[in-house]
């Protein structure tokens, strides 16, 4: 099988609501992009308790470029972008959430960074917490001050998981291999010429949140 130029790397959990308009919405970009045939999926499906690992095996079924990693059970989202970040063959590989809070159509724009201007990671945060709860805003402002004064690399306020980097940068996050990962640490840590994209806050397209107050208090 040849090497994709684009691997898009998606965990789930509980996720069957905002696959199928992640799907429509990524292969819309990729047309654009003219990457449809020359990217591939990877969604990893961490112990879904819903119809979520049922669409993805569909899905394989039916795109040749689908593919799915499946917990035994529900281990977080670390664990899943590590797995997918493993099994991700592309020459960039993106790391996008399914529920659409990711846009996909900033993929040309970050791309091009990395090809065009010297970048190896374009990475994204949010520019405002908009319609999110007041109480679940204060806490991730104080938990970014409070790493800021902790960590001796930093860790950008608002800043999202969602990413593209290329085949350097991911290794070297695959390099390092500690059981607790804290991947928002990791991404400064391994160093790298990285462009940053903010956006307004974007709601999920369906379903509720997968890291409720507490759930996210705790983390």
């Amino acid at each position: 099988m040849n090497k994709p130029k684009l691997s898009l790397v998606v965990p789930c959990f509980n996720e069957e609501e905002t696959i199928p308009a992640f799907y429509a919405e990524a292969n819309r970009v990729l047309g654009e992009m003219s990457l449809s045939e020359n990217a591939e999926f990877v969604f990893v499906d961490d112990g879904s308790t819903d119809g979520t690992l049922s669409l993805l095996e569909t899905l394989a079924e039916s795109d040749s470029r689908v593919h799915f990693v499946s917990f035994s059970r529900n281990f977080g989202k670390e664990a899943a972008l590590y797995a997918g970040l493993s099994k991700a063959r592309g020459t960039f590989t993106a790391l996008l959430d399914a529920d659409l809070q990711d846009p996909p159509s900033l993929l040309p724009e970050m791309l091009n960074s990395l090809e065009n201007d010297g970048f190896e990671c374009a990475a994204t945060r949010r520019a405002t917490r908009k319609n999110e709860p007041p109480v679940r805003s204060f806490f991730a402002r104080l938990f970014y001050k409070i790493m800021a004064k902790m960590s001796d690399v930093p860790v950008v306020d608002g800043a999202r998981d969602f990413r593209l980097m290329s085949e350097s940068y991911k290794n070297a996050v695959l390099s390092l291999c500690e059981r607790n990962r804290f991947t928002k640490g990791i991404f400064p840590w391994v160093g790298f010429k990285t462009k940053w994209f903010s956006y307004e806050n974007i709601e999920r397209v369906a379903g509720k949140t997968k890291c409720p107050f507490l759930k996210l208090f705790l983390y």
